[in-house]
């Protein structure tokens, strides 16, 4: 009796334990999102959970590499999980007839009229581990009352199954959470993590219909490729955000295996390989320092805080997965000016030789051009922005990171009315001078004169703006132009340089301007 009344102990305290291993269903839901331009997305989703105990959410993060964080006031673990469950089969896309039809009778019924159906019981196998079946089997294994039938699977026509629970075997990723101790009835988690699915892409439309004042529109159109989302907050980011690890899935992801995680490791490991390189999915602050576009802006006041990060909200949103949504985010207005502006590129490389022809990726032609200062109360950010004016189409350029109150040039389009010219040689009478030795190299030191001709053949008087560079030292220049050093010529032989010309010509009016440079040429 003794050892019959602890075994009947033993039983009443292991079956409540039964029930509290047991792993509770739940569910979880993205209520905000913060998107790049690039396809990343960091999400916030939340859940309810009750006291300690196991949770199961179907709803599974694909989170990047070191982003999945769990907040929460009571110890929890995650634990993610693949295995094969039942789905009801009118809520499940066709698979492997073998697993779908397994341990089910079925009657085969053939094409033709030669082969008798065969009737039999579907075998079910069991995948070893580390393989994977990646498509159906030619076959059809069936018991039949003769033994096991190999059926081909493109002689099948027509099979006909028992009903049975109206279920089908499919394999489905789980994300398990275990809450430790926690006296609270329940337990409410935020999970954070980077993903791939949602993003958002800016653009511009300036309207110039007023010849002072002109009204900019910043434009954004959200695609969501994740999931189905149900008033969610949604922000845009826009900014240079590093993600070192954007293209490393987490091994916690349920679309990783080992290999492809520590593939992807190794191909993020360079400090250039952020995910956010690309400056048309999210914005270069360089090419306004290095490009003829704009001129940075070095007086303005400070307009924000930490990080140069700017979030701007677009209130919450519905959108199933799939749906793309388009909305004005803000508008503003400023006065702006009408130039033509001229780049004349540097026509000699870093030893100083000629280069003639070669114009280093900058565009040698006139363009007409706006000269503004970003009215929003926030940076624009790189995008394509489209001038129109009296409802005319005039153009559509990159606009590149632009920061509150900052002045930035516009292209619109090519000046065909305004003739540029310009032409450099070296001074046939200066005399040989001796051999200059640096750095192991050998160098002459020469004279080089440039002349640049511009013509308005337009009815208006215009303002031009022309910035030659050169690479060496100034000598003389006529129309006393500004003179800049540029930022790539700090550790060559030549300094790089730019010559910065405002010129008004009146209709019909032509300019020649004149200028002489030293430069070292290696020999």
């Amino acid at each position: 009796m003794r050892y019959l009344r602890i075994l009947l102990m033993a039983l009443t305290f292991a079956i409540p334990q039964v029930c509290e291993a047991a792993e509770i269903p739940t569910t979880s839901k993205i209520v905000a999102v913060d998107l790049f331009k690039n396809g990343l997305a960091a999400v916030r989703r939340e859940a309810t959970l009750g006291k300690a105990g196991s949770y199961m959410l179907d709803d599974v993060p694909d989170a990047i590499h070191g982003t999945y964080w769990i907040e929460s006031s009571a110890p929890i673990e995650s634990l993610m999980r693949t295995r094969e469950v039942d789905v009801l089969a009118n809520e499940a896309l066709p698979g492997n007839m073998q697993d779908d039809l397994a341990g089910k009778k079925v009657t085969i019924h053939f094409r033709g009229e030669k082969l008798a159906p065969v009737v039999g019981t579907v075998i079910k196998f069991k995948v070893p581990k580390g393989e994977e079946i990646t498509q159906p089997s030619r076959f059809l294994i069936v018991d039949t009352a003769k033994g096991r039938s190999f059926v081909e699977a493109s002689e099948i026509v027509n099979i006909e199954s028992e009903t049975g629970d109206g279920k089908v075997k499919r394999w489905r990723s789980q994300l398990v959470l275990t809450v430790g101790d926690n006296p609270k009835p329940e337990t409410k988690i935020v999970i954070r993590y980077l993903t791939r699915g949602l993003a958002w892409a800016p653009s511009y439309k300036i309207d110039i219909s007023d010849p002072k004042t002109l009204t900019l529109e910043q434009h954004a159109v959200v695609k969501n490729e994740l999931s189905d989302l149900t008033d969610a907050e949604l922000r845009l980011i826009s900014g240079f955000p590093s993600v070192q690890f954007g293209n490393v899935r987490s091994l916690m992801s349920k679309r990783t295996t080992m290999a492809a995680f520590f593939g992807e490791l190794s191909n993020s490991g360079g400090h250039n390989n952020d995910a956010m390189s690309n400056s048309v999915v999210t914005q270069n602050i360089m090419s306004n320092l290095r490009s003829p576009r704009s001129t940075p802006s070095f007086g303005l006041i400070p307009t924000g805080e930490g990080v140069d990060l700017h979030y701007e909200p677009i209130g919450k949103r519905t959108l199933a997965d799939g749906d793309a949504l388009s909305l004005t985010v803000a508008k503003g207005s400023a006065k702006y000016e009408r130039i033509v502006e001229w780049l004349v590129p540097d026509s000699r490389d870093v030893y100083g030789r000629s280069v003639e022809g070669q114009t280093h990726g900058d565009d040698d032609s006139p363009w007409d051009a706006l000269r503004f200062q970003n009215p929003l109360k926030f940076p624009m950010t790189t995008g394509p922005a489209m001038v129109i004016a009296d409802g005319k189409f005039n153009g559509q350029r990159t606009s590149y990171w632009v920061n509150a109150g900052e002045e930035m040039v516009l292209r619109v389009e090519k000046a065909l009315s305004v003739r540029t010219y310009s032409i450099e040689n070296e001074d046939p009478k200066e005399p040989n001078r001796d051999a200059i030795w640096l750095g192991g190299r050998q160098y002459r030191k020469t004279t080089v004169e440039g002349e640049i001709t511009v013509n308005n053949h337009r009815k208006e008087t215009i303002e031009l703006v022309v910035r030659r560079r050169f690479s060496g030292e100034l000598i003389t220049a006529d129309g006393n132009p500004k003179a800049s050093l540029r930022e790539e010529g700090a550790y060559s032989v030549n300094k790089r340089n730019e010559l910065f010309w405002t010129i008004p010509l009146k209709a019909g009016e032509e300019r020649k301007m004149k200028y002489r440079y030293s430069v070292l040429v290696m020999a």
